[in-house]
This record gives structure tokens, C-alpha cells and sequence, in this order.
């Protein structure tokens, strides 16, 4: 069952539709599309093909840049996001790249010219040497998106357009990028396995490719439904913090990928403010009848124990 979402144009200059179509989605789904967005398409397909290249590289290569401060690799079966469904791990290998600027830029992991050089014995020449690049350009293309999105979403919901940006959400915020990469050919096991089992993302917005939706967290048994494809359009989805901002107005929807037999990446940019920034109900969401239900957080603190929960099981 296909889920049909409203496509947002970015390059509309009639801002209150867009916003009241944004609205409409985070109240029904908390996934829609958007076009006209602003990200090369001719990048896009650069950066996927970058990304297949490193996650065709052998495992002991890769784990040389093994994620370290949320940058860098993740092995298959690293990452957890739904123990009960699926003990094992899910079935993906990844690479986080955090902020580009200011103090913390430094932590981001890149291929070196040594591992280069390294490569070069396989025949892998020149392999990732626009690899960097061409990720950075990416990563600061979708930023660009995002920001422009965030603008529309702050409309959406009753208040200024410049609302995130005024509260220093946007002042040096913390958005990664995370490539993805699912195989085709699974371990064989009796367990079930996921590329990615039932989770809904912890950030404020993602713009991501994704292909299953619950659109309700509580019902059991869950009901799934496909998001599809749209050829130069991005999906996005509500995360956690932006329904804990909206007092659970806009929807924070599960999500998955399952495993189709195919060799699949994706690349998903997940917009997180500034570490500072103090995530509190926002006044035109909550009312006597419907009080704010979770107490103020800094989103540093909110996000380090998702994470933390995230990779210890």
C-alpha cells in the first residue's frame, strides 16, 4: 500500500500554501516530499556514486575510519534501533559526517592520502580521490534545504518565519549527513532482518530516502505503508524533537527499510540545532486543555542519550 504525500516546491513564492500543505502532513503523517529544493541533481548522483565506492572498499579498510564522536563508519549489525524486532542488529553499513565549520569540524573523518595510496595496491585507483569533495559540497547544498524548509515549518505552526533562527536553533547548529548502504545478499538466519527496523529519527527535521511508514507509533498490530520514489524530489520526515517542541502536534513517524534482495544506499541529513538550544513547548501549541507534556531539554543532552541508547544495545 503506497502512502500518498503532498510534494512542497520550495521554489513557490506562495509561502502560506506551502506552509498550510506542510501543516496538513505533519498533522496527518509527519512525511512529505519536496522539489525544487535547491540540491544539484547532478551532485546528488555524484554523491552516490562516491558513497558506492567507499562501501565497495574491504571491511579492514574501512574500519580505519571507524566512527568515533558520532563521525565516520559503522559496520553492518552496528546499530540497533529496535531490539525486540530485531536482536541481531540491522542490516546496513553507514558513514556519519557531522558539521563543516566551527570548533567541532575537526572531528569529521575523510579518507587521507595514505589510505589512498593503500587502496592503490587493489586497483582501486583514484578511487576516493573526489570522494571529500564532493560529500562536502552535498552536505552543504542540503543544509541550505533544510534551513529554507525549517523557515516554512516555523510558518506552518503559527509562528514567525524567522522563529528557529531568532531562538538560535540555526546558530551553529549540528546537522549530519549519513550514507547509507544495504547488500543485497543477507546472512542466512531464522532471524527476521531489517535494513533499518522501526524507529522514528531524534532530530528536528530529515530529509532522507526511505521505503515503509507507521503512521501510528501506538497501533498493534502495526500497519505499514510504502513511500515511494519521486525522481529529483526529497522525502522528509518529522524527528522526535520537533514533535516534543509541537507538544506531539506534528508527528513523529516510525519508519523502516526492509530488505528487498537488492544492493540499495540512500543518504539521509538529519537538521539538529545548536547543542544549546533549549527544546520547550512552543506557546501555539499548547493551551489549559492540552498543557505541555515534556519538560524543557537542551538538545545536546536530548540527542547524547538517543545516541547512547541507540549503540548500547
Amino acid at each position: 500500500m503506497a502512502l500518498q504525500l503532498p510534494i512542497i516546491d520550495l521554489s513557490s513564492t506562495d509561502l502560506t500554501s506551502n506552509a498550510e500543505s506542510i501543516r496538513q502532513a505533519c498533522l496527518d503523517c509527519g512525511f512529505f516530499y519536496i522539489v525544487n529544493h535547491g540540491v544539484d541533481l547532478n551532485l546528488m548522483q555524484r554523491m552516490f556514486e562516491e558513497s558506492s565506492k567507499f562501501f565497495s572498499l574491504p571491511r579492514d579498510q574501512k574500519m580505519k575510519l571507524a566512527r568515533k564522536e558520532h563521525r565516520g563508519y559503522t559496520p553492518l549489525y552496528a546499530e540497533n534501533l529496535d531490539y525486540a524486532s530485531s536482536p541481531k542488529g540491522d542490516s546496513k553499513e553507514s558513514f556519519y559526517i557531522g558539521p563543516l565549520e566551527g570548533d567541532l569540524s575537526n572531528l569529521n573523518q575523510w579518507p587521507p592520502e595514505g589510505i589512498i595510496h593503500i587502496f592503490l595496491e587493489y586497483g582501486l585507483i583514484d578511487i576516493l580521490l573526489s570522494w571529500r569533495p564532493t560529500m562536502e559540497s552535498y552536505y552543504k547544498q542540503v543544509l541550505t534545504a533544510g534551513k529554507r524548509l525549517l523557515s516554512l515549518v516555523a510558518l506552518s505552526l503559527r509562528l514567525e518565519e524567522n522563529f528557529f533562527v531568532k531562538i538560535g536553533a540555526l546558530d551553529d547548529p549540528m546537522p549530519f549527513l549519513r550514507l547509507l548502504h544495504y547488500p543485497g545478499e543477507l546472512e542466512s538466519s531464522n532471524e527476521e532482518v531489517y535494513g533499518a527496523s522501526a524507529h522514528s529519527d531524534y532530530g528536528m527535521i530529515t530529509l532522507l530516502a526511505t521505503n515503509g511508514v507507521c503512521r501510528d507509533k501506538l497501533k498493534k498490530p502495526r500497519v505499514w505503508e510504502n513511500v515511494l520514489h519521486i525522481d529529483g524530489a526529497l522525502i522528509v520526515n518529522i524527528g522526535d524533537m520537533m514533535e516534543r517542541w509541537t507538544n506531539c502536534l506534528y508527528r513523529s513517524t516510525l519508519h523502516r527499510v526492509m530488505p528487498t534482495g537488492q544492493e540499495r544506499h540512500s543518504a539521509a541529513f538529519f537538521m539538529d540545532p545548536n547543542p544549546d538550544c533549549v527544546v520547550e513547548c512552543l506557546k501555539s501549541c499548547c493551551s489549559e486543555s492540552s498543557p505541555p507534556r515534556f519538560t524543557p531539554i537542551r538538545s545536546e543532552d536530548y540527542l547524547k542519550e538517543r545516541f547512547r541508547l541507540t549503540y548500547t544495545t
